[in-house]
């Protein structure tokens, strides 16, 4: 027996070295570990104690475990959200909660093991796997570790458990009930004794498990002759010989019980160690059926694949027409947690900037911009490829994709190019969600509002001079108002001849929160912003005025990206709206950043910049790529034939805007609108010949993202290429308008020169440059179609944006009003 007990004390050792080659195989998926969580509340030796067991355990076999401890002092809640992030988190794949619950504050220690998720309870301690094990489906769910060992150890000794009378002393949740459930679906006749049974010396067994909690309570008597025997106790007893003066003993009295039984498990060193090794077990096993749903980095998405209609229905028929799946679905399909996630309605959320710093290391995806020729009155449809590419690469080619968009600005609601963002079946849904909210531009409404009027103890305090502009404007009330009438009360309408050189405020609040990556830059470039210049020609400052920071505390939800949807079921960032006329007419880079970590390593962020080439991309580059960090690998530049016709007539590709050659980038050209195949074909070979890394057709307005595979296939490849970024300039306004546009030169008016000279001498005569001008053509005026040369650039007036970082140069074709839209 002896030699039988000892063949039993290694049981562990081969367990765990057969799980470190299992986990050692997981190596063909890079970078993928399995994962597991051990929760403490408070700090009891014993606990402490077990749990480096288990983390050493798990540091032999490969497995990447953290130890999350809280104080004594955690409430209940505090441990049920530690739990619920924990369960969201893929990499995480077993999260044990260690008992006992060592808190000051009540804790219901069913309600917080039941809160682990099933399919991370390698504890097997939840209600759902306890029931699944008292049914007997043993495959289909986590068996508690101590009863777990207790079979393997019992499989070890070669003693077949069918048709053997199996006695359990013991009805814990955690060893004598699942005990007993395991070894009646292993076929033993099972009796299951307790404090209460009156003969339990009686009770003859050929596998005898014990767990009642009481030292050396079975007697070597009570054990028939060969039997197997496993001790789950451990009890402390005195023992003077003992430095601690006591020593442990399991629930059997090993010495006389040896004697009698074929085989038994010491204590300590029997069931301990096998209890930890089913732990690990059951962690690997875990992680294994993470890989058999999931492929690590992959997204598990559901897409939904549109049957085109002809005739196409309008935007607001076709978006009526989709269902779109529930905004915490999409967020926990693209790997947010619900802590991250705020849900405004059925179908958009903001993101919390946590996700961010929770995502700061992992690496980041492939940036594709998409941009497009000199603008036409109707647009070129960038927002519509945009979403549409990301539909191809998402949808249809099975990699993660993400699309940033801007929030449609109030003069695309109702003009010409409809209500949509996007359109036809590459648009953001449901339309009816933000065609009328203009989310970022509400919160500034709303925050300037707030700080002007606050609220005290729920109502608003209102003083007399501003009940006075109230009547002034016609409004007879004070609280509430509409968003109108709150537009209407915070901007005061200056005349564009008196305006301050902070310009508009609201506007370059829209550019803050669009060239911020946190927080405490958002709160910097609050603080710089110039509001008018004092008499000795210094800039005054919201800081001076003591108004940054409770502008700050109000525009924190403002910076959070709004999460919504294609109509196919890609992700999409919808966030801010700066006017790409004054300022740089991108998305957020927040967005921009907190996408490219969703994706990963291979996946591919579609975002956009606004107008054309000359005025969005030279700006999203030199503007928000300068302040970002980030380098697109992909430049993809949209045109009509309609287009080319207009700007430059027949051939079309006379005209049109060739990329500067100073970017460097990889460029895809894209040509929608069905003209006739020849000159589709005659645009695509000439963009070829020009330097074009590839020039394809697309008809995703009609056909969604199965419309643009082709551009998806050429991005994809075009990514592959190095890329070779560098500014067009450092600051000069000149570089811009000669490189960019063609001009021959810039002329600045006497008002420009003095402004400029003032700008200098506060220390902003080096920031970039944002030259507001038409979009209609590379030159400031409209009607100059194709490519001009020859021409000056006239600069009439110069806005100095301090906060968002750049000096705005207006040209004859804008007027300053655009500010105050």
């Amino acid at each position: 027996p002896y030699l039988r007990h000892f063949i039993l004390l290694f049981m562990s050792r081969l367990v765990k070295e057969q799980l470190k080659k299992e986990v050692a195989a997981m190596n063909q998926f890079p970078g993928f570990r399995p994962g597991l969580v051990v929760l403490q509340v408070g700090d009891r030796d014993d606990s402490n104690l077990y749990i480096s067991m288990k983390l050493k355990a798990a540091a032999e076999i490969g497995i990447n475990a953290n130890h999350i401890r809280l104080p004594e002092t955690a409430t209940e809640d505090e441990v049920l959200q530690r739990i619920v992030a924990v369960n969201e988190n893929p990499a995480v794949h077993g999260l044990i909660v260690q008992l006992p619950l060592d808190s000051i504050n009540p804790m219901n220690t069913e309600k917080v093991t039941n809160a682990v998720a099933p399919e991370k309870d390698v504890d097997g301690l939840t209600s759902i796997n306890a029931g699944k094990l008292s049914r007997g489906d043993l495959g289909d769910c986590f068996i508690p570790c101590t009863p777990n060992g207790c079979m393997e150890l019992i499989s070890q000794t070669g003693v077949s458990v069918m048709g053997k009378n199996a006695v359990v002393i013991g009805r814990s949740k955690i060893v004598g009930a699942p005990m007993h459930d395991l070894l009646l679906w292993n076929h033993a006749t099972v009796t299951t004794c307790h404090s209460k049974t009156l003969d339990l010396a009686e009770q003859v067994a050929d596998i005898l498990v014990v767990g009642a909690g009481r030292a050396e309570m079975v007697k070597g008597e009570w054990v028939k002759e060969g039997a197997v025997v496993i001790d789950c106790g451990i009890n402390h007893i005195p023992d003077s010989s003992k430095a601690s003066g006591k020593r442990v003993v399991g629930d059997v009295h090993y010495p006389s019980a040896i004697e009698r039984a074929g085989y038994i498990t010491p204590v300590p060193g029997g069931v301990g160690p096998m209890t930890v090794a089913m732990l690990m077990k059951n962690t690997v096993e875990s992680a294994k059926r993470f890989l058999q749903k999931y492929t690590p980095g992959k997204w598990n998405i559901e897409y939904t694949k549109k049957n085109p209609l002809e005739p196409q229905p309008s935007d607001a028929e076709i978006s009526c027409s989709c269902q779109s799946k529930p905004i915490g679905q999409l967020a926990r399909e693209v790997g947010l947690f619900s802590e991250e996630v705020e849900p405004y309605g059925r179908s958009r959320a903001k993101i919390r900037l946590d996700a961010l710093k929770r995502m700061e290391k992992q690496p980041d995806g492939k940036y594709v911009v998409v941009t497009g020729i000199t603008s036409t009155p109707l647009g070129e449809g960038k927002c519509t490829t945009t979403l549409g590419l990301a539909q191809a690469l998402g949808a249809h080619l099975n990699i993660n994709t993400f699309a940033c968009v801007q929030e449609p600005s109030p003069g695309s609601f109702f003009g010409a190019r409809g209500i949509a963002v996007g359109g036809g079946y590459s648009q953001i849904i449901p339309l009816e969600e933000f065609a009328f909210g203009m989310i970022s531009q509400v919160y500034i409404l709303q925050a300037l509002f707030d700080l002007l009027v606050p609220l005290k103890k729920g109502q608003r305090s209102v003083s007399p001079a501003q009940l006075n502009r109230l009547k002034k404007l016609g409004i007879e009330k004070s609280d509430p108002l509409t968003r109108t009438e709150i537009r209407r009360f915070v901007q005061l309408d200056i005349d564009p001849d008196t305006a301050t050189d902070s310009g508009s405020l609201e506007n370059e609040i829209m550019a803050i929160l669009s060239l911020s990556s946190s927080e405490e830059e958002m709160q910097q470039r609050l603080a710089k912003i110039v509001v008018a210049t004092n008499k000795s020609g210094d800039p005054v400052t919201t800081e001076d005025l003591d108004v940054s920071g409770p502008l700050a505390m109000l525009l924190k939800d403002a910076l959070k990206p709004v999460l919504m949807q294609t109509v196919e079921g890609t992700p999409v960032f919808l966030h801010t709206s700066p006017l790409a006329d004054i300022a740089q007419g991108s998305p957020s880079i927040l967005a921009d950043k907190l996408a490219l970590k969703m994706v990963g390593s291979g996946g591919f962020v579609v975002t956009e910049s606004g107008h054309g080439a000359d005025i969005g991309l030279e700006k999203f580059f030199n503007i928000k790529c300068r302040y970002s960090g980030l380098r697109p690998d992909v430049v993809v530049i949209v045109a009509t034939v309609h287009s080319l016709k207009m700007h430059g007539g027949a051939p079309p590709v006379q005209a049109g805007l060739p990329l500067p050659k100073e970017y460097s980038q990889e460029v895809v050209h894209y040509f929608n609108f069905g003209d006739t195949e020849a000159e589709l074909e005659l645009v695509c070979g000439q963009a070829r010949q020009a330097g074009a890394f590839d020039a394809v057709q697309c008809t995703n307005w009609s056909e969604g993202g199965a419309g643009a595979l082709a551009l998806a296939e050429a991005v994809q490849r075009a990514a592959k290429l190095p890329g070779q970024f560098s500014f067009l300039y450092d600051t000069q306004l000149r570089t811009v308008a000669q490189k960019m546009y063609g001009a021959k030169d810039i002329e600045l008016s006497p008002k420009s020169k003095e402004k400029l000279a003032i700008y200098t001498k506060q220390g902003f005569g080096n920031l970039p440059v944002c030259i507001a001008k038409t979009h209609l053509s590379l030159s400031n005026d409209p009607m100059l179609k194709g490519v001009p040369t020859n021409f000056m650039l006239p600069i009439t007036d110069i806005k100095a944006n301090v906060g968002a970082g750049f000096l705005c140069c207006l040209t004859e074709s804008v007027s300053f009003i655009l500010l105050y839209l």
